[in-house]
C-alpha cells in the first residue's frame, strides 16, 4: 500500500526514543499507582455543583500528605470549607528552564449507589481493575502524578525542569473553587510554567486496521452556556393566547433542534485528518469517518459548532398561561468560529429571546512544539507502534483557566486497553472503573515524559 505523505503542520515524527523506568521500577511505579487510585476513590468527592461538594478538602490533604512523604512540600489552599486545592513545585535539574504544569482535579461527578453493581467510592481492586466513581475521570491521573513522585523519592532523580503538581476542585463544575481560584489568588505558584497537561488525551483508540491511535489534545472547543428568557402575556389557560410564551420557547427550541451547522475544519482537526490520510494511505475526509473505527467520535463532534437545548422551565399551573418562559442551550465552538458562532445563535433566538449566560473560548496549544514531540516519544518507547496524532476535545476543561494567565494545555493522559473497552461509556457512567494494566502503562509513560527534556529532542 502506497502511503500519503504526512502534510506540513502535523506533528514530527522524532525516531529516537527516550529513557525507560528500569522493569523492577515499572512494577513498583504500577503499584503505587494502583493502590493511590484505590484510596482516592474511597473519598467521596462529589460535586453537586452551585458550591455544593464533599469531601474535596480531606482528600486534598491526604494527597499532601503522599507528597510529604515523598520529601516535598507541598502547600494547601482552600478556595472555601471544605474546598481543598493541594499544589507542589518539584526543583528541577536546570532551574532555569520553563517549568511545566501537571494538574488533576480531585472532585468527581456524583454517583447512585442503587444504579451501580458495587459502592461507587469502594476502590476496590478485581477483576483487573479499580472501581469507582472518579477512576477514570480522573483520579487515575492523579495516582500517576502521586506514583512519580514517590519514584523520585525512591531513585533521587530530579526532574530536567521544574514540574508543578496541582491537584484542584471543582472542575467537574465552573473551577471557581479551583483552577480559576488559584489562577486568580495565587499566580505566583505557577511562575515560570509555559506549558501545561491534564486530562483527555493519550489513551489509545483502536483503529478499524487494528492499528492503535494515541491522541493528544492540542485545543478544546469553546463553551456557551446560555439562558434564552422569551416573554409573552399571561392568562387563563381555557382561552387563546397569540402572545403565549411557552409557544414561542418551544418554536426556539425546534429552530435549534433542526438547524444543520456547517462543516468547519481548522487547523487542529486538519491535522488529525492528514494524520490519519497519512496512515491509511488514502485520503480521509469529514464526508465519510466510517472507516475510522473508533476513532471517528475523536473528529465526528469537532467538524461543528453545536447548541444543545439542555433543560426547560415556564408556568407553575395548569390552568395559568405564564407570562415567561426559558431554556437552558449548551454551545460549544471551534477556534476561529467565535463570530459566525453567535451571530448563528442570535439569529436562531429570533427578536423575542433574551439571552444572557457565560462565555469560555476555544483554547489550542501549538502541536508542533517540542513538548508535544516528548510526549509522543515517551508512548512509543512503551508502545512502538504508536500512532500519535493531535486532536480537539468537544467539550472543556480547566485547561482553559490556566490558558486564561497565558499557559498553554495538551490533555495527556497515558493509558492502553484492549479493543473494545469503551472508556467514554464509564466516564460520567455507571460502574466506572480503569484497567490495571492501564495505569501501569501510563504510569511508565508519564514518568518517561516527565524525565525526558523536550529541549533536547530534534525532530
Amino acid at each position: 500500500m502506497t502511503k500519503v505523505e504526512t502534510p506540513r503542520g502535523t506533528p514530527p515524527v522524532l525516531p529516537a526514543l527516550p529513557a525507560r523506568p528500569t522493569a523492577a521500577e515499572a512494577e513498583l511505579l504500577a503499584a503505587d499507582a494502583v493502590a493511590a487510585c484505590s484510596r482516592l476513590i474511597r473519598f467521596d468527592t462529589s460535586n453537586f455543583g452551585a458550591g455544593e461538594s464533599r469531601g474535596e478538602r480531606a482528600c486534598a490533604e491526604w494527597v499532601a500528605e503522599q507528597i510529604t512523604d515523598a520529601g516535598f512540600r507541598p502547600v494547601v489552599l482552600e478556595s472555601a470549607p471544605r474546598r481543598g486545592n493541594t499544589v507542589v513545585r518539584i526543583p528541577g535539574a536546570d532551574p532555569g528552564a520553563p517549568a511545566l504544569l501537571v494538574h488533576g482535579h480531585l472532585d468527581v461527578v456524583p454517583a447512585e449507589p442503587g444504579d451501580w453493581k458495587s459502592y461507587p467510592f469502594s476502590g476496590e481492586v478485581r477483576d483487573g481493575a479499580v472501581w469507582g466513581r472518579g477512576a477514570l475521570d480522573m483520579k487515575d491521573m492523579d495516582a500517576m502524578m502521586l506514583a512519580f513522585l514517590k519514584y523520585l523519592a525512591r531513585t533521587g532523580q530530579r526532574p530536567p525542569r521544574d514540574i508543578v503538581m496541582a491537584f484542584v476542585a471543582d472542575e467537574e463544575d465552573t473551577g471557581e473553587y479551583g483552577a480559576r481560584y488559584l489562577c486568580r489568588e495565587h499566580p505566583d505558584l505557577f511562575e515560570g510554567v509555559s506549558v501545561a497537561i491534564s486530562e483527555s488525551g493519550g489513551h489509545s483508540v483502536h483503529l478499524s486496521d487494528g492499528a492503535r491511535l494515541y491522541p493528544i489534545a492540542a485545543g478544546e472547543r469553546g463553551s456557551a452556556w446560555m439562558t434564552a428568557t422569551v416573554r409573552g402575556t399571561a392568562g387563563h389557560g381555557s382561552r387563546r393566547n397569540d402572545d403565549n410564551a411557552v409557544a414561542k420557547l418551544a418554536a426556539l427550541v425546534t429552530r435549534f433542534a433542526e438547524h444543520e451547522w456547517p462543516v468547519r475544519v481548522v487547523p487542529i482537526v486538519q491535522a488529525l485528518l492528514d494524520g490519519l490520510s497519512a496512515h491509511f494511505g488514502r485520503r480521509v475526509t469529514p464526508d465519510d469517518l466510517s472507516a475510522l473505527g473508533a476513532a471517528a467520535p475523536l473528529l465526528a463532534d469537532t467538524l461543528r459548532n453545536s447548541v444543545n437545548p439542555t433543560m426547560l422551565r415556564a408556568g407553575y399551573k395548569h390552568n395559568v398561561i405564564p407570562s415567561e418562559a426559558a431554556v437552558a442551550l449548551d454551545g460549544r465552538l471551534l477556534p476561529g468560529t467565535e463570530a459566525e458562532f453567535f451571530a448563528t445563535v442570535d439569529a436562531l433566538l429570533g427578536p423575542d429571546a433574551i439571552r444572557t449566560g457565560d462565555y469560555n473560548a476555544p483554547v489550542g496549544a501549538d502541536f508542533t512544539a517540542p513538548d508535544f514531540g516528548a510526549m509522543a516519544a515517551a508512548l512509543r518507547a512503551h508502545d512502538p507502534e504508536a500512532l500519535v496524532l493531535p486532536f480537539c476535545m468537544t467539550g472543556g476543561t480547566d485547561a482553559k483557566a490556566f490558558a486564561a494567565i497565558g499557559v498553554p494545555g495538551f490533555g495527556f493522559v497515558p493509558g492502553r486497553t484492549p479493543e473494545g473497552f469503551d472508556a467514554w461509556k464509564y466516564v460520567h457512567g455507571v460502574d466506572e472503573h480503569v484497567l490495571t494494566d492501564s495505569l501501569a502503562f501510563g504510569a511508565s509513560v508519564l514518568t518517561t515524559y516527565l524525565m525526558t527534556d523536550p529541549r533536547s529532542r530534534t525532530a
